[in-house]
């Protein structure tokens, strides 16, 4: 392995906390031995350009420095190849990050972690979601959730996640249940009237709200999340048991278990680690040990 490491750096992530993070893990590295390169894309096209030209270098490993968004790009590098991916997590959600047991907004902490891994040669493979040949590492959203995603990423104002916190009560004023068909593996699709269904690999989105509360992301299969037709009121109860994942003992919450599942909902937009996939129908596949993490083992 080349002792030449890439920081893969998204400067405006956490408001602006990527720039600041590089410099503490990148000097972690450098205290390890490695040869560090900082690699910045002019825009998320050219980013990932760049990333693939690394890898296919040979470079010894990919470290997104930034949040869910970078990381998501991040793995549209890796996936698929030897080269072991290191996340340093500063942006909002941090999700995936958290997944894998690393520190969160802890860059120096995080960089020590990646060079440790690297030169122990301690490297966990983990699964990653696959949708039309893009991969996802943390939950595929679609109902609810994501037209709450539709709905802020159109709004300009406020900033950060209060632009969110509004989205959610403009959405809850007009939101009903959706007619879903889910097919899971091969078996029958089955029709259901649902308020959102969450396809995780990993078990968290949004900043540790745990709606695949037990997605585990190494055993080849999603945890499929089914929250019913709620009404508004039950929606607005359930709601706050998602960060500690109780929600799933609530009578109109089902789990179930597959590596391939397709959605369909008429005007459903899927979004994936935080990032617009399309409409539904999708086809989602849990593909095994898709990526080498630098990351504690489970």
């Amino acid at each position: 392995m080349t002792s030449e490491i890439t920081l893969f750096v998204n400067p405006t992530a956490g408001r602006g906390r990527g720039a600041h993070a590089a410099q503490p893990a990148a000097s972690a590295l450098r205290a390890a031995g490695f040869s560090v390169r900082t690699l910045v894309g002019d825009g998320p096209d050219d980013a990932l350009r760049r990333a693939r030209e690394a890898v296919e270098g040979g470079t010894g490993a990919l470290i997104a420095v930034g949040g869910d968004g970078m990381a998501g790009l991040a793995l549209q590098a890796v996936a698929g190849t030897r080269t072991p991916l290191g996340v340093i997590a500063v942006g909002t959600g941090n999700d995936f990050a958290r997944a894998l047991g690393l520190p969160v907004r802890a860059p120096g902490a995080a960089g020590k972690l990646a060079a440790e891994a690297l030169k122990s040669a301690r490297i966990r493979e983990v699964d990653l979601g696959r949708v039309d040949g893009r991969w996802f590492g943390t939950v595929l959203a679609s109902g609810f959730d994501s037209r709450v995603n539709d709905r802020g990423n159109r709004m300009t104002w406020p900033g950060g996640r209060f632009k969110y916190d509004l989205a959610i009560l403009a959405e809850l004023a007009a939101f009903k249940p959706l007619p879903y068909r889910i097919r899971l593996d091969d078996g029958p699709a089955f029709e259901v009237d649902a308020t959102l269904v969450a396809v995780g690999n990993g078990s968290s989105y949004g900043g540790g709200m745990r709606i695949c509360a037990g997605a585990v992301l190494d055993d080849g299969l999603f945890d499929v999340t089914v929250v019913g037709d709620c009404s508004r009121r039950t929606l607005l109860r359930v709601f706050p048991q998602v960060y500690k994942g109780t929600h799933l003992d609530h009578p109109k919450v089902t789990v179930h278990r597959a590596a391939k599942v397709t959605l369909e909902a008429p005007d459903v937009t899927g979004y994936a680690d935080g990032e617009p996939l399309g409409a539904l129908p999708l086809t989602a596949e849990c593909v095994p040990a898709a990526v080498r993490v630098l990351a504690p083992r489970s």
